[in-house]
Formats: C-alpha cells, structure tokens, sequence
C-alpha cells in the first residue's frame, strides 16, 4: 500500500514556522523567503483541510490541529534527519551536540561527559564551549547547558541545578593563616578575599557583602582583595593557596571531594537563578539524547 505523505517541503517549512514561532526565523534557517514559507503552510493546509496556524503580526501560533500535526512531524523529520546523517557519515556512531556556557564546561561537565561517554560506547558526543544566546538550529545543537529558565521559551527546559556558593580555600592556605585555621572568616583578612567579577550582564549574583551580611561579620571594606573575571579561574586562585573565594559548590565539586578546596563556613547563599538544560521539542526522541540528560540529572553535586 503506498505511504499517504503530504508536501515534504510544505511540512519542513510548517515545522520549522511552528518551532521558531515565526515565518521569518523558519525562512532563515532554510534559506529561503518568507513568503515561500507562508505559501507552502498554505499548501500543507489546503492538503489536509485543517487550519495550522493562527497568525498575530509577525508571529505564529498552532491551532489544535497544527499541535497534532506538529507533534508528529517533528518526530518524523528528526528520524529522518538521524538517519540521513548516518547514512551520510558513512555509517559511523551517532552524535550528540552538546552547547555549555564557559563557567560550567571543564569543571562541572566534562568529567560527566567522559563517564557518561565511557558508559554509552555507541554514541559520539560534540562538545561547544559557547555564551549566550546560541543557534540550535544553524549549529545543531541538541543540549544546552545554561543559566537560567527563561532564555530559550520555544524549547523544552529542565531545571538542573540550584548552585550555591560559600566561603572556600586551600588547605595549603590554613596552613600558612593559623587565625584562619583557628577563627574560620574572622581570620581572614580583607585582602586575602577573591572576588568573581561576573560581568554587567548578571545583576543577582552573590558578594562578598551579601555573605557577610548573612553571617553576622562586620566587615565593611570587604572590596579589597583580588577581582577575577571568571568563576572557574577565581576558583584556581583559590585552590593554588592564594586566598579565600566565595565559590560555587557545583564547580568546585570535584576539588571539594577531591581535598583540594575545603569549606570555611557552613553559610551558603543561592544563585539568583538555576542551572538548566535545554533542548529543541523536535529533538526529544533523538538517540542517546534522554539518557544523557537522565545521567546529568542524576549526578551528585
């Protein structure tokens, strides 16, 4: 019996429309017009008799039959996609394209990665080392690894972790302070704080102000000390003995269970926001794509 199959232009088109929300995002990512796009949603409605969209200026809105028809078009067009690229590489394993926000890349995920790697032999996983905000569909990518719950609206998002950060050092550090082996905080000099300078983008991170103001210390020229651009280097810094950083649990848990960083107050205060993964609705079903994200979900911090 011969398959029953619409336009496959016109439903390449619809899908792209109904996951980027407009006709001009889905004519860039096929590079065509948008008007070609419209004319071949028009032609996808008229062959199958149902209303798809719902059109608000420039963007686009699925009608109950246009969910349907989206839900399995998209499984449809991701299988196929998977086994062109299959076919096309010759046969080699199937690949994972993972996206990762610098501060989170060498030291919460890729030790992950690799285990996670070692365990699913049969998969090839690309790494991107890449901010805010990234192209799915022009790289790619079928995981994102960011911060925030709210970047990415279109796509599925999953809430990873909600990192805190605390007083953290060396024990080479107590070592050479004994006031601060012996008082915690209290010994420790203003101009021994590191501090993270997380850029102008981010208004709700963490200080050393907001610390001490939670723990009760009077510490009021608490600015002195060293400013570092990143959080993963301000954690070097600490790890190599040269201060006290207010560093995130989540990145330094590999030093924390390792020895190599220890905690100098039980104190925590939490991240304005969550860590989170991302991924594209069409991609759900992709191979290897749920197992990794059940992996890194259920990773101890």
């Amino acid at each position: 019996m011969p398959l029953s199959l619409p336009p496959l232009n016109a439903l390449r088109a619809f899908e792209a429309a109904a996951r980027t929300g407009s006709y001009v995002a889905a004519a860039e990512e096929l590079h065509v017009s948008p008007a070609a796009v419209s004319q071949h949603v028009r032609n996808l409605e008229e062959f199958l008799g149902r209303q798809l969209f719902r059109r608000f200026n420039n963007r686009v809105l699925l009608t109950d039959a246009g969910q349907v028809v989206f839900a399995g078009a998209s499984d449809a067009l991701q299988s196929v996609s998977t086994l062109t690229e299959q076919l096309m590489s010759g046969g080699t394993k199937p690949r994972l394209v993972i996206s990762v926000i610098t501060s989170v890349a060498e030291r919460w995920l890729e030790p992950r990665l690799a285990a996670f790697a070692l365990s699913e032999k049969a998969l090839r996983i690309e790494r991107r080392v890449e901010g805010a905000p990234v192209d799915f569909a022009r790289h790619n990518i079928d995981l994102r690894v960011c911060y925030g719950t709210n970047q990415y609206s279109e796509m599925n998002t999953i809430r990873l972790r909600q990192d805190e950060v605390l007083p953290l050092c060396s024990p080479a550090y107590l070592e050479r302070n004994q006031r601060a082996a012996t008082l915690g905080m209290d010994g420790v000099p203003d101009d021994d704080l590191i501090h993270t300078s997380w850029g102008p983008s981010f208004v709700s991170h963490p200080t050393w102000h907001a610390w001490f103001a939670k723990s009760g210390i009077d510490r009021p020229n608490n600015n002195k000390g060293y400013q570092i651009g990143t959080s993963g280097l301000a954690l070097d810094l600490a790890r190599d003995g040269v201060g006290v950083v207010l560093g995130q649990k989540m990145l330094a848990s590999e030093d924390l269970a390792a020895g190599r960083l220890v905690p100098l107050s039980s104190i925590a205060i939490e991240l304005g926001h969550p860590y989170c993964l991302v991924h594209p609705r069409s991609k759900a079903r992709k191979a290897g794509l749920q197992s990794l994200i059940d992996w890194l979900m259920k990773e101890p911090v």
